[in-house]
């Protein structure tokens, strides 16, 4: 198959108009528990669709179209829906519409291709290196509308598109196809010349946010948000959504506007106990988690909560990411596993867990946490950042909020590329950027402190000095305290493997409180009060 210049043009100019919902806008406020299971997962254990709605899952996901192929027969996906169901569960379905560049899926069986077929181009990275998946030519969007058809067809009614709808391999790498069609139409689309094609090369190797490489993002975020709508009008009256990876931005083709009122699976990027286990793991999960939110209504906030491979999460490690959905007020939790399901005997540890996080969010849903640290992340760590937050400062105790827009006042912990670009304006006295060493912040008067507990514990007695009426966790251990004053409660979530002895200090009052390990505690702390954000 050859792409056409005219077709690549035309998609490099669209302005898709997504965020017109077919539906309309859900009203869920309760919390929800949903699993992702592949047929091969429940042909091998009948009793496994059982087990998931004792346990108190809502909806079933079963595995579709994988980049250009259908590896299980449909008939067989049609009855574990129809089992789902007769359950009293819900049952929709995941697409991988453009594959991954190594295997993410899993399979129990090992007989589900790896890449997709061989008349689907390769895409290229910027160094030159040919790579399978993640890159958009036709037939692309056309066999993926096809099979969308297929699936509505078959009385599926949510659709989510799997992470691998991105233009770029991983977080944090500025993506696109680089070929020789792409290259062409970017160059004829803008008027330039092979020289703006060198000094882009440059430009993105040394990551710094160029009108280059705005053009050049955003041209991708054009061609992939097309093919979304594209998509989207092909799957109705099914409701489509996107599983947009950690950290996932535009540099990776996703124009986060666009997908405000889509079903929108917020990314997280620890699936195993060596990624996650670390304070700075859990962490980067609450931060992507958030970071996302500021463009997903919670009504259609999916979590990822993913294991992979499937026996690489711990069932407690797999419980205390419920509180990240929690925290970021995520309605919806989807376990995640691959083709293979997670071990059978977590759902007896996932179970208690997933009754105490909804308690928890039916007090909470709805708030906006607030607090002096300031979750940030920009322009500059969106389009050429290394997906790598400074979001070890949720781990001190102290509350934050998060901000849409550039932070006037309070503690604003940046990411590199945030830091290196600066802000546009001083932002005033109220504010003090925090930097990690090394890194030439542009920004007024920017401090400089490593990422690490100790240094950022030294650094929590002076932000509480200028905040007294702000609750926080007395001791120096890893914990991460969201407060919620229109609430009239805060949740502390336990960062260590083992039971953690408390205090929460709000204004002269202390509050001792026992956390088990890696667990949320919803902590109230008085009538709700008005507090300046």
């Amino acid at each position: 198959m050859t792409i056409t210049r005219r077709t690549l043009l035309a998609a490099a100019g669209a302005a898709p108009m997504l965020g017109i919902c077919d539906s309309p806008m859900p009203t869920q406020t309760e919390r929800r528990f949903e699993v992702c299971l592949s047929p091969e997962g429940l042909k091998a254990d009948p009793e496994l669709l059982r087990t998931v709605r004792d346990a108190g899952i809502y909806a079933v996901w079963l595995t579709g179209f994988l980049y250009g192929y259908w590896p299980y027969p449909i008939k067989a996906t049609r009855a574990h829906a129809a089992t789902a169901r007769a359950l009293g569960m819900e049952a929709h379905m995941v697409h991988v519409p453009l594959g991954h560049p190594g295997d993410s899926l899993g399979s129990m069986s090992g007989g589900v291709p790896l890449t997709p077929p061989r008349h689907w181009r390769m895409g290229m990275a910027s160094s030159g290196a040919a790579f399978s998946g993640t890159s958009l030519h036709p037939p692309a969007t056309a066999e993926n509308e096809a099979a969308l058809r297929v699936t509505a067809a078959e009385g599926f009614r949510k659709v989510f598109l799997d992470d691998d709808f991105r233009l770029a391999q991983s977080p944090g790498s500025i993506g696109g196809c680089f070929c020789g069609d792409h290259k062409r139409t970017w160059l004829e689309q803008h008027g330039y010349a092979e020289a703006q094609w060198s000094e882009l090369m440059a430009d993105i190797a040394s990551r710094r946010l160029t009108r280059l490489v705005r053009e050049w993002i955003d041209a991708a975020c054009a061609e992939l948000s097309g093919s979304y709508l594209a998509q989207r009008r092909a799957a109705r009256p099914a409701q489509l959504g996107n599983m947009v990876m950690f950290m996932g931005s535009e540099q990776g083709g996703i124009r986060l506007a666009d997908y405000r009122t889509e079903l929108f699976r917020v990314g997280e990027g620890h699936f195993g106990d060596g990624e996650f286990s670390s304070p700075k793991g859990k962490m980067n999960e609450l931060f992507s988690s958030l970071f996302h939110r500021r463009f997903a209504a919670p009504e259609l906030a999916y979590s990822e909560t993913t294991a992979y491979p499937a026996t690489a999460l711990s069932a407690a490690n797999m419980a205390a990411k419920l509180t990240v959905s929690t925290i970021s007020d995520v309605r919806t939790t989807c376990f995640m596993s691959g083709l293979t399901p997670f071990p059978k005997a977590h759902w007896a540890v996932l179970a208690p867990r997933m009754k105490h996080e909804a308690a928890i969010h039916g007090v909470l849903a709805g708030m906006r946490p607030a607090g002096p640290i300031k979750h940030w992340w920009g322009e500059a760590g969106r389009y050429v950042g290394n997906a790598n937050p400074f979001s070890l400062a949720l781990a001190i105790g102290v509350p934050f909020e998060v901000c849409s827009r550039e932070p006037t006042e309070g503690w604003v912990f940046l990411g590199d590329h945030d830091a290196v670009h600066g802000p546009a304006n001083a932002g005033g006295p109220a504010r003090v950027a925090v930097a990690r060493p090394g890194v030439q912040s542009r920004w007024i008067g920017a401090r400089t402190v490593a990422e690490s507990l100790p240094d950022l514990f030294r650094l929590k007695r002076e932000i509480l000095a200028g905040h007294p009426d702000c609750p926080y966790v007395q001791e120096e251990r890893p914990a991460t305290l969201a407060w919620y004053p229109e609430a009239g409660h805060a949740l502390l979530w336990n960062l260590d493997e083992h039971t953690a002895r408390l205090t929460i200090r709000h204004g002269d009052r202390s509050t001792p409180v026992e956390a088990p390990p890696l667990g949320s505690v919803l902590i109230p702390l008085g009538a709700p009060s008005k507090v300046k954000r």
